[in-house]
């Protein structure tokens, strides 16, 4: 019985229009497009630069920031009120202003006093834009700082060049299985009550776990092959392999596809209409990755915002996903986040189970 269930799911799936090529594109988009968009690094700061003193020292300091990087360098103005003016017109993001008599204070010993003011709406571009800028200010008034920096050796482990995509692309894997195995899932269920299929299945003699286990294991198969096609996507395009054992990864897939699978179905069994439902999913959807430290750490978030941590799957899977697929842990680096996963699991699935009627 259980089989001819299956088989009808996706059948219904290949007929529908829309699903075999969401299927498709939707992981390939997510390792093409989304670890280039989601890159949080912050370059290509705009700066102006009011340089009253004109001398060589100070030519040398302007050099200085042409060369670097991270800035885009949109010239000298005659006035700071001039250079205001473009922050004002979001045409600068930083302003350097070189004092008068800048390059006799050098030569005298003195420390000339620096002004750096920076477009801070974009509290992040600002305060980025401002450090990087006071770290070449600060080695060329004060030579020995930067030789002192230069001579401490900074070591970084398992991401050595720093590559932001190492450290996404694994995260974005529960962004699939969301979709997958929580919307997919829920609305199929919600659009069956809404086109009255489902009560014929109802009246039937079926199990109420053999419809449940039908309506979810297609999914779960389909998030499986998903997480396949992303893998393999990472290494060929990105030279970006899993440094633990693989089959972690699909353990902690799998305990995060039973979590969304089950709370789908809870939501679908309270749900009547399929606007309904896709509101009251994307509230919690929101939620729970905004907190679960896939975009920015948990412990900068407030304490009452990190308690929620505990309680929040997304968070399990993403910093268990990180520790194998970055760090190369193994069973025993992650058996906390798997316990976690498998107790929150089984719990809604208990509730999905009880909280689905069944007419006899």
């Amino acid at each position: 019985m259980l089989r001819y269930l299956i088989q009808k799911e996706f059948l219904q799936i290949r007929r529908n229009a829309f699903l075999p090529r969401l299927i498709v594109i939707f992981p390939i988009m997510m390792i093409c497009v989304m670890p280039w968009v989601m890159n949080q690094e912050v370059k290509n700061i705009r700066v102006d630069v009011v340089d009253n003193d004109r001398s060589t020292l100070s030519r040398q300091l302007v050099h200085s920031i042409e060369a670097s990087n991270y800035f885009i360098f949109n010239g000298q103005k005659p006035t700071y009120r001039a250079a205001l003016k473009d922050i004002e017109a979001m045409d600068a993001d930083v302003v350097l202003v070189i004092p008068l008599h800048y390059s006799r204070d050098l030569t005298q010993g003195r420390r000339p006093q620096v002004l750096i003011a920076a477009n801070a709406v974009n509290g992040t571009k600002g305060s980025m834009g401002s450090a990087y800028l006071s770290q070449i200010v600060t080695a060329h008034v004060e030579p020995s700082v930067a030789a002192m920096q230069a001579k401490l050796s900074t070591l970084f482990l398992y991401n050595k060049h720093l590559n932001y995509k190492v450290f996404m692309i694994p995260a974005l894997f529960a962004m699939v299985m969301m979709l997958m195995c929580g919307f997919l899932p829920t609305l199929n269920i919600v659009g069956e009550k809404e086109a009255g299929t489902i009560e014929s299945i109802n009246v039937t003699p079926v199990p109420k776990w053999a419809f449940i286990l039908a309506k979810l294991i297609p999914y779960w198969l389909i998030a499986l092959f998903v997480i396949v096609v992303n893998i393999l996507l990472s290494w060929l395009i990105y030279g970006i392999t899993c440094a633990g054992p693989l089959w972690l990864v699909f353990v902690l897939a799998m305990l995060l596809a039973l979590f969304w699978s089950s709370f789908g179905l809870i939501i679908s069994n309270y749900s009547d209409t399929m606007q309904q439902a896709v509101f009251v999913m994307w509230f919690f959807v929101v939620c729970m990755l905004l907190l679960s430290g896939l975009f920015t750490p948990v412990r900068s978030m407030p304490h009452l915002a990190y308690l929620t941590t505990y309680v929040n799957p997304m968070h399990y899977f993403v910093d268990g996903i990180r520790t194998v697929f970055v760090r190369g842990g193994d069973f025993h680096s992650i058996a906390h986040q798997l316990l976690a996963l498998l107790v929150i699991a089984s719990l809604m699935a208990v509730w999905a189970i009880k909280s689905y009627r069944k007419n006899h």
